[in-house]
């Protein structure tokens, strides 16, 4: 272990420890602050901050895309990326007080695979049941890390299921990437009552239940899982928001949890599910939506004003709907949002 320092948060007033070997966002989360993020890799920039006071700061490698060096040199960094070596007093620029202050401590545990089926041609519904600790906590949303045996490697994944489930149970929806490290460890190798090192919870994306405002959800590909965990988490508490979930697909065979998205939409009150097809050639019985999602949210949308949107899925979704409900009226405050980034070349799961 290096050195500790004391990073301290603005304009939040929250002060933690760091020490050097730790960078500053797993420092906050396994002391229950929950700092805006989303890959934990230095490539979404959900983390982006700025640091007021100190200059002693490195950071692990990272994308540009996501802290240009121009921003860097103005003293912008990323809290997925950086260590402190000194104290330091960093502005937040994109944070939500009700979540930073409700946070939940980081814990480690094992569990052993349940179930792991395939939901689509490219999708895998996995389930896996803590043996240790007891519990896990988590909001409805968050994400956990899955390692992978046999490396030191872990890839991230939302849970689908709500945390009321009992006995320790996650539930997961992953895309299987060729060639990807987990991806290629999910498709061939996973066998009930093999045991997984996991770790959370992760992750901003959770429902502010401190607003009563209609909601919007955005989805694609396993952007699906999130989102569902929502869905599932207000009917289960009988939370009455008017809400619609438009989630994109490729074609037919990239649907799944059809029915129980249609069950939902009884239990929920105002709930609607809207799927669309961008490329539905070959589905002559598909009489539903078509086009990019965010083509048929604008289509089918024309005024978001007084709006909560909720986006999640591939990086070129996210990055087109953002702009897009801005424009159609929801406020860039109340648009919560997780990019399913890719990590390695070879694009390897994650979120």
């Amino acid at each position: 272990m290096g050195e500790k320092h004391t990073v301290r948060f603005e304009p939040v007033g929250i002060e933690i420890e760091v020490d050097e070997d730790q960078n500053i966002l797993r420092a906050a989360a396994e002391q229950g602050v929950q700092l805006m993020h989303g890959c934990k890799e230095g490539q979404c920039a959900a983390c982006k901050s700025f640091v007021l006071e100190g200059e002693d700061i490195e950071l692990d490698p990272y994308s540009t895309f996501a802290l240009p060096d121009y921003e860097k040199d103005e003293g912008s960094t990323l809290l997925c990326r950086a260590h402190a070596y000194e104290d330091l007093v960093i502005e937040l620029l994109n944070y939500d007080e009700e979540i930073i202050r409700s946070g939940l401590p980081l814990r480690k545990g094992v569990a052993e695979v349940v179930s792991n089926q395939a939901v689509t041609h490219d999708l895998r519904h996995l389930t896996i049941k803590l043996l240790e600790p007891e519990e896990i906590k988590f909001f409805p949303g968050q994400y956990m890390d899955i390692f992978v045996p046999g490396t030191n490697e872990s890839r991230s994944f939302s849970m689908a299921n709500t945390p009321d489930r009992e006995g320790g149970v996650f539930e997961f929806v992953i895309k299987v990437y060729p060639g990807g490290l987990f991806s290629d460890f999910l498709a061939q190798r996973v066998q009930v009552g093999d045991r997984l090192d996991v770790e959370g919870p992760f992750g901003t994306f959770t429902l502010r239940e401190s607003r009563t405002s209609p909601l919007i959800f955005v989805g694609g590909g396993a952007g699906l899982a999130p989102v569902l965990g929502l869905l599932r988490s207000m009917a289960d508490r009988g939370v009455e928001r008017k809400a619609v979930f438009y989630y994109g697909a490729r074609q037919q065979r990239d649907l799944c949890f059809e029915k129980e998205l249609r069950e939902l939409e009884e239990r929920l009150p105002d709930f609607r599910f809207v799927p669309a097809l961008s490329e539905p050639s070959g589905d002559g019985d598909w009489t539903g939506e078509v086009g990019m999602i965010t083509d048929v949210v604008a289509r089918c949308e024309p005024d978001l004003k007084g709006r909560d949107a909720y986006v999640c899925g591939p990086p070129p979704m996210v990055d087109a709907a953002i702009p897009l409900l801005t424009t159609l009226g929801v406020p860039e405050q109340y648009i919560f949002y997780d990019k399913f980034t890719t990590t390695g070349e070879q694009g390897e799961d994650g979120t």
